[in-house]
């Protein structure tokens, strides 16, 4: 039996061990190993797995327990110091990648036969000094996702270069509708900052030359890209209500049909269809440069990067929960389920929307810049010049002032 807790009143709790101190559960004594997460949304989908995992393995019981995302970002860390919480743990890419990373509480399962049934080009992300510290099990597509039947009503295509982004919005806007639905309030910036960002600065170590010194965030390629936001603001494209809008209520304006395009990622989609199930959904990405002076395409990210606690006293369990939900089996009931792709191979996905999202998968697209910021404070600065710039703020003084964090950092 599993206990499912979940919301802000878990800040600093960690889930209670309500089985024995066993390690393998192979005949032995019962053991309970903490399974924590920031994905609420999948609690549903998770209880079956759990139910399932412990028919076939009955000597061990899964606790899982769920924390808000930005809880879960800034407490991880304590939460698996000692061992006894998050014997499997999930973790973000990037700057709580490399905090956990620093801290030593990765265990590298580089050697577990479970890791061949991800796609190596895939994994890539969770890797680090040779090891395999963790393994991302979903794939992602952090741009927007657009109303497919709207569009074909008022006779848009996804645009190539940034003016016929500009006029593609312009469109929706003169036939009644809002431009672009942004959660401006939670993660609208850091979601939408990447497609914005990607063919400005192409190059990938960008975000690393900006904590030596090499790049400065006042430099064009940034300040250009904060211009654009704020382009997007005065001509109306970006509600100006954006910063008081959060995430579900984002998701609502286009399930409602009252905006063409939802500023965060495929993940949205399948929440967009509870919603309305007869919208037919698609992705595109700004493209913030000329059609020839594009690189990419897109942006993906490999996250909810599943992994063993270094100070775990139930290892071997733990490993055995990362490798039931990697079998092909049990990752398409999840796929399937939660509307998401996945970096397991031989998945078949059923959904309309992932059918209808896979196209990506042979564009070129571009690994999520934010997750390349290694420094959570400067992660921060980054995403509040946007924020800034729909505030009113001058681009140049909200980089500016971003710098400014940038420079504390590395001083």
């Amino acid at each position: 039996m599993f206990v499912l807790l979940v919301s802000s009143f878990l800040v600093g709790c960690s889930s209670k061990e309500s089985g024995g101190n066993g390690d393998s559960g192979d005949g032995g004594d019962e053991t309970t190993i903490s399974f924590i997460h920031w994905r609420g949304e999948d609690s549903e989908i998770f209880k079956e797995l759990i139910s399932k995992f412990e028919d076939e393995n009955p000597n061990i019981k899964v606790e899982m327990t769920v924390y808000p995302s930005e809880q879960y970002q800034s407490t991880a860390q304590t939460l698996l110091r000692d061992g006894s919480t998050g014997d499997v743990f999930t973790s973000f890419p990037g700057s709580q990648f490399e905090i956990i990373k620093k801290a030593g509480l990765f265990e590298d399962i580089a050697g577990e036969a479970f890791v061949d049934n991800f796609s190596p080009n895939l994994i890539k992300a969770g890797q680090a000094d040779g090891q395999q510290l963790a393994l991302p099990l979903q794939l992602v597509y952090n741009q927007p996702v657009y109303n497919k039947s709207l569009f074909k009503e008022l006779g848009i295509e996804p645009a190539d270069d940034w003016e016929g982004f500009l006029e593609m919005c312009q469109t929706l806007l003169d036939n009644g509708y809002t431009p672009i639905a942004f959660p401006g309030a939670d993660i609208g910036p850091g979601q939408f900052m990447n497609p914005m960002m990607m063919n400005n600065a192409p190059d990938e170590e960008v975000f690393a030359k900006l904590m030596n010194g090499e790049a400065k965030l006042t430099e064009e390629w940034w300040v250009k890209t904060l211009a654009q936001f704020q382009e997007l603001s005065d001509k109306g494209y970006i509600a100006k209500d954006a910063l008081g809008t959060k995430h579900e209520g984002a998701i609502a304006l286009v399930a409602q049909e009252k905006a063409g395009m939802l500023a965060t990622g495929s993940y949205a989609m399948a929440n967009i269809k509870d919603l309305n199930a007869d919208l037919e959904l698609g992705l595109l990405a700004p493209i913030t440069v000329s059609a020839d002076e594009a690189k990419y395409e897109g942006i993906h990210t490999t996250t909810f990067m599943l992994a063993v606690n270094s100070q775990s006293k139930k290892k071997d369990a733990a490993k055995k929960w990362i490798e039931f939900l990697s079998t092909p089996e049990n990752a398409e009931n999840y796929a399937n389920s939660t509307g998401q792709f996945l970096t397991v191979k031989d998945v078949n996905y059923e959904s309309a929307e992932l059918q209808a999202a896979a196209e990506w998968l042979d564009k070129n697209t571009r690994f999520q810049p934010r997750y390349l910021i290694p420094n959570a404070d400067v992660e921060k600065a980054v995403i509040a010049s946007i924020q800034s710039v729909l505030g009113g703020e001058t681009p140049e003084k909200a980089a500016e002032e971003a710098q400014k964090i940038v420079d504390q950092n590395i001083n």
